[in-house]
């Protein structure tokens, strides 16, 4: 009896009925009406029902498609919120005229609020991309370490010593860490411009495009043994499995993308109501709930001993957050300004673009090997809340000009620490970093040949 209601058509309704109370909302257009607790627990469900069935969309395409196509369609989904609230802010800041000359003067309120929007835009783009490396990657590594103490992974290496067990990755995400190493070296030029601009745009959004080119280039793996959802599709026709995964690639891109900026906004108020600055939510609280998809996939996969796939859709993540996200914002920018322009951004967020910039060279730096330790992972995790916790202790403590000053001087300091950190273990694992590189070329060149014939 207990077999027939595990049933993968009917895990597979349970997670379409967690979503159905959100689309009923939206449906009826009720979402502005309701508090924001009511809020944050619907669509939290909804997202939580929306993020299975993306992971069981993506491991069902496996059978059809190269495995870094589908993970890299995944990750595009699991973060389409953080896109759209960024965009949002572009969009305000474009529409209400922030160019750099009209915020050096900001004479009038519309522009001092168009500003602001600059800012927020970049705020919200840094401390997505700081979450995603401090808490998913360095808390996906912890988890998947801690699970293997009682059920058996590949992937975890056991070693004596306090947290030196080691997660191992699928070498074959080299090409991923080569490209996520060119944006990130890219990413550390941007402040000089004064701004995002469409150079940024050319060259952040042409290394994704010509990853995404060698990822549907690549050859479809032999798919593991799986169990649940994909195992039922895997088992079915073409003609049925590969409808089955896009349709539930888009239903639950769509439910996230409808649900998630309630959620945030419900988070923010929330937040608000205990007297976090709006900021701070803004860069921090409403990012942590737009990746909550992302993670809860990334979970979901390491529970099922699949913690190499969990990592490569991490990686993929943060590769198309730190290409498309941040070159897609001064598109957005310059089709609300009505012209081709650059975002403008202050001082402060040019700082964290460079801590943000400074901590995924040192998380590739990390990888460049294709391994994680726990005590790594402890390092990345203690380098982001203790900044995070410093920033706030100084917007809590001191009058806001002085709070903003001395934050510059904590983000460049962390910065600085980051990239030291991160020369150093380039400089022990260079091997490494020349085959990443190799591997690189390699796959240009193999993807050149695919497309000319």
């Amino acid at each position: 009896m207990a077999s027939r209601f595990r049933h993968p058509l009917l895990i597979l309704a349970a997670a379409l009925a967690m979503t159905a109370p959100w689309m009923i909302i939206w449906a009826t257009g009720n979402t502005d009406s309701m508090a924001p607790l009511p809020t944050v627990a619907v669509a939290g469900f909804g997202i939580l029902g929306a993020s299975f069935m993306l992971a069981w969309a993506a491991e069902i395409a496996e059978k059809d498609v190269p495995r870094a196509f589908a993970i890299a369609v995944l990750a595009v989904l699991a973060v389409a919120p953080e896109y759209a609230v960024d965009a949002l802010y572009a969009w305000r800041a474009g529409a209400g005229g922030a160019t750099a000359e009209a915020c050096a003067v900001a004479s009038t309120p519309g522009v001092v609020r168009a500003c602001h929007d600059a800012n927020l835009a970049v705020a919200n783009m840094t401390g997505a991309n700081r979450i995603l490396i401090g808490i998913g990657w360095a808390g996906i590594a912890l988890f998947s370490i801690y699970r293997a103490l009682a059920h058996t992974d590949r992937s975890i290496e056991h070693r004596d010593g306090f947290l030196a067990d080691v997660v191992h990755l699928d070498r074959n995400i080299s090409v991923e860490i080569g490209f996520l190493l060119a944006a990130t070296v890219v990413a550390f030029f941007v402040p000089l411009n004064g701004g995002i601009g469409l150079v940024d745009t050319a060259v952040l959004v042409g290394l994704y495009v010509v990853y995404i080119l060698i990822a549907i280039s690549g050859e479809v793996e032999e798919v593991g043994e799986q169990v649940g959802v994909p195992a039922y599709f895997h088992a079915r026709p073409r003609l049925l499995r590969a409808p089955t995964a896009i349709a539930l690639f888009l239903y639950s891109g769509f439910l996230i993308y409808v649900a998630v900026h309630p959620f945030a906004h419900g988070l923010e108020v929330l937040g608000q109501n205990l007297g976090l600055p709006p900021f701070f939510m803004i860069q921090w609280i409403a990012p942590l709930a737009s990746e909550s998809p992302e993670l809860i996939v990334v979970v979901y996969l390491v529970n099922k001993a699949r913690t190499t796939a969990g990592f490569n859709a991490l990686i993929s993540s943060k590769l198309n957050q730190w290409t498309l996200l941040i070159g897609t914002l001064a598109v957005v920018y310059s089709l609300a300004l009505g012209q081709l322009g650059t975002l403008p951004f202050d001082a402060k967020q040019a700082a964290e673009i460079w801590i943000t910039a400074a901590q995924s060279l040192f998380a590739i730096a990390v990888l460049v090997n294709f391994t994680i330790s726990g005590r790594e992972a402890i390092v990345l995790l203690g380098l982001f809340i203790s900044q995070v916790a410093a920033e706030f202790a100084l917007i809590r403590l001191l009058p806001a000009a002085r709070a903003e000053e001395l934050s510059i001087v904590l983000l460049d300091s962390y910065a600085v620490l980051y990239v030291v950190l991160a020369l150093g273990l380039f400089y022990q694992r260079r091997e490494a970093i020349v085959e990443i590189v190799s591997d690189s070329r390699a796959a240009i060149r193999r993807a050149t040949g695919y497309y000319l014939g």
